[in-house]
């Protein structure tokens, strides 16, 4: 039978001694975790998650430490600090059987309130945590949570993945009014958008679109938007509000040849008018990070087109996308996924753009490189690259030589560091 409790209550049920899992940012229980960060009590309290939204006190307590897969401000900001804060290296897709191996004795998650049928939607986040949530539900040994707000939208899945949770599966239902996290739409600067217009010709009638958050793959949604190009599917990790803008241009028909008729993706986050729009919206379907991420489920879509960054290329064509200066600065995602699965059809493309340069100490640094220095941390290997973009071009890696694909990458470096990088380019090893 579901009990009703206030997120203190709730808070009390998980023992000093205790794990803990909840999903990626947008699903994360913020009332529960809240009230968890005024015990004082902890022995040894494991959180497994990612992607951290808001200050939480819980994570500075004493025999409380936190496994996430991947890090934000937040996370970085903690472990600045001398938080008890670990990094899992895995991609989305395996968040879920390491969950599994976890096997956390507390799944909790938020969701929209039940339905008059006693439905509650899993809202903003599929993720890796679905099955986790299922297996909790089913195991008396194991505890439920699940805190709703009417303000997070009521979201759908598909087929057999309905995306949702009946109540009476539910151990802890816990009510709030909290609002989702939201992010504000960028201003996209003269950087992005010379780099959009490089995207903007890669991308067709008809074609599948992915893309992440931020100024550039925001300012290419915007293009789109205002263009003559239509036609369009969309199947992307991550929903953003430039993703909405496009359906609401009237440019997403899904006639993508799976899951044909919805926008797929396996969270979103974005501004409140993307949480209003989604709400009952069956439009986009919410399904398992199994799925979407799934490179031979992405190659089978009409014309796919992703578009993702990094933090650095080097000539070899290796892109660092999730560390920085040996540090952890995010985290692996869907990157490698997506990026891979444009080998996959001959028509499909990944794009990866990057600011050509960046200033460290007040210095001008180039984003990319001659050779990355020992111990740089690669997230994507360079046979995965297609084509990588910046402000100055574009390079077609694709089927070009090692030598080839040198020259390329060095011509769209930053001014200040090409004739550097085309001459390491021309004495590039063949072998």
């Amino acid at each position: 039978m579901t009990e009703r409790l206030t997120p203190d209550q709730a808070a009390a049920l998980l023992r000093p001694t205790d794990v803990l899992g909840i999903p990626l940012g947008p699903g994360h229980p913020g009332a529960l975790l809240h009230a968890l960060g005024a015990r004082t009590d902890w022995v040894d309290l494991t959180v497994t998650g990612a992607l951290l939204t808001d200050f939480y006190e819980l994570f500075g307590r004493p025999g409380v430490r936190f496994l996430s897969g991947f890090y934000g401000p937040l996370e970085r900001l903690m472990r600045d600090q001398g938080g008890a804060i670990e990094f899992v290296p895995a991609d989305f897709r395996r968040f879920a059987p390491l969950l599994e191996r976890i096997d956390p004795r507390v799944m909790a998650t938020a969701a929209s309130p039940p339905d008059a049928e006693g439905w509650c939607s899993l809202s903003l986040h599929a993720g890796a945590t679905v099955a986790e949530i299922e297996r909790a539900a089913d195991d008396p040994d194991r505890v439920l949570v699940v805190e709703v707000s009417p303000r997070y939208p009521a979201t759908h899945g598909y087929g057999e993945h309905q995306h949702r949770i009946h109540l009476d599966r539910v151990d802890v239902l816990v009510e709030t009014d909290r609002e989702p996290f939201v992010i504000g739409d960028p201003e996209p600067t003269e950087v992005d958008r010379a780099i959009a217009l490089h995207v903007d010709a890669f991308i067709t009638d008809g074609c599948t679109i992915q893309t992440g958050i931020g100024g550039i793959p925001s300012t290419v949604a915007s293009l789109l938007a205002d263009g003559d190009k239509g036609d369009f599917g969309i199947h992307s990790e991550m929903f953003t509000t430039g993703l909405m803008k496009l359906h609401k241009a009237g440019k997403v028909t899904n006639r993508k040849g799976i899951w044909d008729g919805i926008s797929v993706t396996t969270f979103a986050a974005g501004t409140r008018e993307l949480y209003d729009w989604l709400d009952g919206n069956e439009e986009v379907a919410f399904l398992p990070v199994h799925l979407v991420n799934s490179p031979d489920l992405i190659s089978r879509n009409r014309k796919m087109v992703s578009i993702n960054g990094a933090l650095a290329v080097d000539l070899a064509g290796q892109a660092v996308a999730d560390t920085l200066g040996g540090a952890q600065f995010s985290g692996i995602g869907g990157h490698e996924d997506f990026v891979a699965s444009s080998g996959l059809e001959l028509e499909d493309r990944s794009l990866i753009c990057l600011r050509s340069s960046t200033f460290v100490d007040g210095q001008r640094v180039s984003r990319i490189a001659g050779q990355f220095p020992a111990g740089t941390i690669v997230t994507t290997p360079r046979h995965q690259l297609d084509v990588v973009i910046t402000e100055y071009g574009v390079a077609e890696l694709r089927g070009g030589t090692v030598r080839e694909r040198a020259r390329a990458l060095a011509a769209i470096a930053h001014p200040d560091f090409r004739d550097r990088l085309l001459a390491e380019a021309e004495a590039y090893p063949q072998a």
